[in-house]
Formats: C-alpha cells, structure tokens, sequence
C-alpha cells in the first residue's frame, strides 16, 4: 500500500509538474501576446499622443487657415432682404468662406441688432459683418463688444455714433415724393415703380424688378431708434462708396468713411452695388476678410 502509494502521489506530481510544465509553453505565445498588445497599449497613448501632437499641430494649421478665412455674415439694408447678396454670396462661398445672409425682421433696430448677433453666435468666431445701407447701423451695434467679430464693411451704408439714429441722416421728408407707400401699421415699402430709378438704376430692369417685389417693409418707427456704442469704434473698418448713390448722398458716405477710419472703395454705381458691381464687392470683402484673418491670425487668442 505504501508504495502503491506513493508511486501514485509520484505520479501526481509528476503530473502536475507536466501540465504546469505544458501550461507554460501554452501560455508563452499568449504571454508574449499579451505583452505586445501591453506594449501596443503603451504605445498607443504614445501613439495617440503623437496623434494628439499631430492633431494639435492640425488644429494650429486649420486654425491658421480658419484665421485667414473668417465667418462672413451679410446684413442687408432697409427695403430688401437676403436676396440682395445673391451675386456676391457665389463668389464668397467659391474662395472657401462659410457664408450667412441674415434676414431682418426690419420691425425696429433692436430686433434686427438681436438677428445678427444670434447669427454672430451660432457661426461664432472670427467673423467680419457686413452691412449695406440701414444695415451699416446694424452692424455697428451687434459687434460692438463682441469678441467674435474681427472687422466691419460698409457698403453705401449709415455708420452712426452714438445716440445718432438713422432719422438724422435720412428724414422721411427728405425722399422723393411717392417714394414710400405706408401701410395701416408704419410699415414701409418702396414705390414698386421707381423702385429700379431711384436705388437700383444700373442694374438689370428684370433684377431690380423682381428685388422691388421681394422687398420687406420698414417700420418707419426706425428712423428714430437712437444708436447705441458703436463696433467701429474697436475694429477696423472698410467702407465702399457708391457715387451715382441716389438714395444716400456720396458725400455723406464719404463722410462715414472718413469718420470711421476705413479702408475705402469709391464705385461709379448705384445705391445697390453689389447688385450691379458683385465681383468687385465680393473682392473687396475679401480683402477685408484676408485682412482680418491674417491680423488674427499673427495674434492667436
């Protein structure tokens, strides 16, 4: 019995010491498996690390490239709507730029000041405004204090100071006679027959035509909405003047220009340039949105 057993407990052993012995070898390859995927593991921080490394140095250059390629939010003026951009906003789009076309209510200044800085918000920054005509006023009040505005253009358009309001530049009874039709509510439109003479008179009959029957009404109530600090106080500016302007007098725009230090264009057009002159609106755009990006760009925040 007692070498029965222990040639069993022998046995066992020896048994025991083979499969541990097997068990090893088994587990060898899956060990080194192990250890190449700890090590994949450990380089995959490093790995992702570089990645991150690449991907920051990714962001710095889309950031760099976001830097010269500012957001560009149009802002149109009274008696119109997003239309009015339909020429410059192809061209703008082909170099690249993210584009949006704001609509005004037109029911007082606040609102449409409310518009455009919503849209400041959602595309947020760097963004340069543009703004034709009343929407000059517009822009000089959403991006006044508004870290992700970069740059204002003007475009035959009202750039007041503050506690100016667009009455004082442009009195109601200063207009031709016939000029606006008032609804019951104060709401203005523009006399659908001398529509094309009096803003749009070098541009195709058809567009300013079809610009009249688009058009959205005023409150007249604007006239008289006050400013408030204005943006072109903090950033630089670009200011285009049309000198066959029927509607705002050249020299008034020029006085804007001059008041506001801006970079300034001067086009043989009518009140709606870039309707009859969109490439060189478009170019002057990006002129401003190349000079902004380059100067954000050179001062990273």
């Amino acid at each position: 019995m007692s070498i029965r057993h222990n040639q069993k407990t022998s046995f066992v052993v020896l048994l025991f010491l083979t499969t541990t012995l097997i068990a090893g070898f088994t587990l060898a390859p899956y060990s080194g498996f192990a250890s190449t995927e700890s090590n994949n593991t450990l380089t995959e921080p490093q790995a992702t690390q570089d990645t991150g490394t690449t991907t920051t140095a990714t962001n710095a250059a889309a950031t760099t490239t976001n830097a010269t390629k500012p957001n560009i939010i149009l802002v149109h003026g009274s008696w119109v709507d997003g239309s009015f951009w339909s020429k410059v906003i192809p061209i703008l789009q082909n170099e690249g730029y993210r584009v949006i076309g704001a609509q005004l209510p037109l029911h007082s200044l606040a609102d449409d000041v409310a518009t455009v800085e919503r849209a400041i918000e959602l595309v947020g920054g760097p963004t340069i405004l543009v703004g034709h005509s009343y929407g000059g006023i517009v822009i000089s009040n959403a991006g006044y204090n508004n870290s992700n505005v970069t740059g204002l253009v003007y475009l035959a358009a009202f750039a007041p100071d503050e506690g100016e309001s667009l009455g004082d530049f442009l009195p109601a009874d200063s207009l031709p006679p016939g000029f606006l039709v008032i609804d019951s509510g104060g709401f203005a439109t523009v006399n659908p027959d001398i529509f094309h003479q009096a803003l749009a008179q070098d541009t195709n009959v058809t567009e300013s035509n079809i610009l009249a029957a688009v058009q959205k009404p005023m409150n007249l109530s604007i006239l008289n909405e006050t400013s408030g600090p204005p943006a072109w106080k903090q950033l630089p500016t670009w200011y285009q003047v049309s000198e066959d302007d029927h509607v705002v007098p050249p020299d008034a725009e020029r006085m804007f220009a001059e008041r506001i230090n801006a970079t300034t264009l001067s086009l043989n057009s009518s009140h709606a340039a870039a309707l009859s002159h969109p490439d060189e609106i478009a170019q002057f755009i990006l002129d401003a949105a190349g000079a902004t990006g380059q100067a954000q760009g050179n001062n990273p925040e």
